[in-house]
């Protein structure tokens, strides 16, 4: 959703920090932008719908370029229609004050029509603008600023994270609050930060606290104060990131999604390698909750994720049901929350999340925990609300993804959930020394595989089957067995960055209705390698080419591929590994396609990186 950066400086200008903290946040999707800055006594304010381009020309004349203070913010549309108006920051009309405001504030309809009552003017459509007059109102009766915030948010309803700033006693304050959407703060010597990622703060230190919900947060100079909020103070630990700036910038790739594709034979070897136990055929995880007495009393998981973590549940479905024996449900968390589920005892909530921040897997694992069920997850952000709230955690370690189409997260989530299974099959007796090494030994030899899959030859052919298709007016991609999500997961990203209708199915389904749409030249995607439903995908391939659909074969059935109109060759490796290279080709497929039609590939519209909301 939006991004949020706020500073506060002993001595320094702050202004080309915040811009920079902006840029590295627009991989979470945005349609407007703006700063607030304290130049002297009264808060000043610049923001403008569009790219930060807009804004930097707004800022052009160095009128902030002094100020010591300051908070930004990058919006995506939730109350109001982008506009210069509804843009962030937003004030109270007194200029002491400027809030930005991450999540949505479920009841300022009810607090608008008080403040109006109350003579406050509105200058927006957002939600926000009401934090905003409850925060000056209460800085008016004398408040200082942590007491106003922490009064004004026990007023509202929602989902959300913010930054205020005012002047106090002369000197500007900054405070910061969460219920939801992410948040991590810093203090250094000369700096006091805060961000929506942690991507925004490396420029000045990798030693971070995630702010937890219910925390009220001042900021200062080589200090943090974090209090609840009925003023207690609480302790959070301050935790070390290994990311730097470099491993967030493209590298040389023109965009951000290229990069991770390119830099996931690497990120097999971190979510991997190192817990590998390969004489004993086994997994080691680091933290608790792995234990083979633990993981010999569950005797169902049930998966909640969404979108492309979803994907890789499914395909975690099929390997811990195969591998483990133990039973798997898999739902949209946005669905599983809504519902009433019936939880069988003795389970596990297996929550599947890259950011740890996702609204909806959040409030299904709680749901889940409520019911009883022990949560565990897989993450890629160490300190992320999904990890902290999990009693057993699969870091991924697939370092910052910046593209808002999720690629190297997702086979990094698969990668997770396969270690998983190996160690789940091992505790319950289900696979042997013999058959957990050999497993591993798979994964080992993966590393090469896809390193010689995501070569010139392979960009080369993906690219000229792409450009075949641009005026397709759609696209099936079927899969059975554990490459139906994989299917399902190539659709996805053709539709996240192309804005090209896709629909992923399970291969046996089309005769049951789909194959109706079904017409001479339509390209279908069909992901097929050797295994138990090999033959059953070709049978669906010949049903395709009776009705003149155009096939695009990606896997390592070169009977398959026999059958098509065009094949994308991948390496053999084993049933259960295959979806990890099949993927690639459609992440690629979607890349380029894109690419072609001159789509914003990092950037897509109204989509955002990490979704904090409902």
């Amino acid at each position: 959703m939006c991004g949020i950066v706020g500073a506060v400086s002993r001595s320094g200008a702050v202004l080309e920090g915040l811009i920079d903290g902006l840029r590295k946040l627009e991989y979470r999707g945005y349609d407007s932008c703006g700063v607030a800055m304290f130049e002297g006594e009264a808060v000043q304010i610049r923001r403008k719908v569009g790219r930060l381009s807009e804004l930097e020309k707004l800022l052009a004349d160095g009128a902030l370029a002094g100020a010591r203070a300051g908070i930004g913010h990058t919006r995506w549309a939730t109350h109001g229609k982008p506009s210069d108006e509804n843009a962030h920051p937003h004030t109270d009309g007194s200029g002491r004050m400027a809030l930005v405001h991450n999540g949505i504030i479920e009841n300022y309809l009810e607090l608008r029509e008080e403040l109006s009552a109350g003579g406050a003017v509105f200058r927006s459509e957002t939600d926000t603008e009401v934090l905003t007059h409850l925060v000056g109102r209460e800085l008016a009766r004398g408040r200082g600023l942590a007491e106003a915030v922490r009064l004004s948010l026990k007023r509202v309803q929602g989902y959300y994270a913010i930054a205020v700033m005012a002047l106090e006693n002369g000197q500007p304050r900054l405070v910061c609050a969460r219920q939801g959407p992410p948040l991590v703060v810093a203090a250094t010597n000369e700096i006091g930060l805060c961000g929506s990622d942690v991507l925004a703060l490396l420029k000045y230190t990798r030693d971070v606290v995630f702010v937890e919900d219910g925390d009220i947060v001042e900021l200062a100079p080589g200090r943090l104060s974090i209090t609840d909020f009925d003023g207690r103070p609480v302790t959070r630990a301050v935790r070390h990131v290994d990311w730097d700036e470099e491993a967030a910038s493209k590298g040389g790739y023109p965009h951000h999604m290229l990069k991770e594709i390119h830099e996931q034979p690497d990120v097999l070897a971190r979510t991997a390698f190192d817990r590998i136990l390969q004489v004993e055929g086994d997994v080691d995880f680091e933290g608790p909750g792995f234990d083979d007495a633990r993981l010999c009393a569950l005797e169902r998981i049930q998966v909640v994720a969404c979108g492309t973590a979803l994907h890789a549940g499914m395909i975690g479905k099929y390997l811990i049901e195969n591998l483990a024996g133990v039973a798997v449900d898999c739902d949209y968390a946005s669905e599983f929350r809504y519902r009433e589920p019936v939880l069988a005892p003795r389970s596990a909530v297996l929550a599947i999340s890259q950011s740890g921040e996702t609204a909806d897997t959040l409030a299904a694992m709680r749901l889940a925990r409520e019911r009883g069920l022990a949560p565990l997850s897989i993450c890629n952000v160490q300190g992320s609300t999904v990890v902290r709230e999990s009693e057993a955690v699969i870091l991924t370690h697939a370092g910052p993804e910046i593209g808002v189409a999720s690629t190297k997260a997702f086979v990094a989530q698969v990668i997770a959930c396969y270690l998983f299974a190996v160690r789940l099959g091992r505790a319950r007796g289900k696979l042997s020394v013999e058959q957990g090494r050999e497993l591993l030994d798979e994964l080992r030899r993966l590393r090469a595989r896809l390193e010689g899959l995501i070569t010139e030859k392979t960009v080369d052919q993906v690219r000229a089957v792409a450009a075949k298709h641009l005026k397709a007016k759609g696209f099936f991609f079927l899969g059975r067995g554990v490459n139906f999500p994989v299917a399902l997961e190539g659709a996805l990203k053709l539709k996240e960055i192309s804005y090209v209708h896709a629909e992923g199915y399970a291969a046996g389904e089309m005769k049951h209705g789909p194959i109706a749409l079904i017409e001479p030249g339509m390209p279908i995607v069909v992901i097929n390698s050797p295994g138990r439903v090999a033959d059953k995908v070709r049978s669906n391939i010949e049903q395709v080419k009776a009705r003149g659909g155009h096939v695009i074969s990606v896997g390592a059935d070169e009977a398959s591929h026999k059958l098509a109109d065009d094949a994308i060759r991948v390496p053999a490796c084993s049933e259960w590994l295959s979806p990890l290279l099949n993927v690639v080709p459609l992440q690629l497929f979607a890349y380029h396609h894109a690419l072609a039609r001159g789509c914003d590939i990092d950037k897509p519209r109204n989509l955002a990186k990490s979704v904090t909301v409902e």
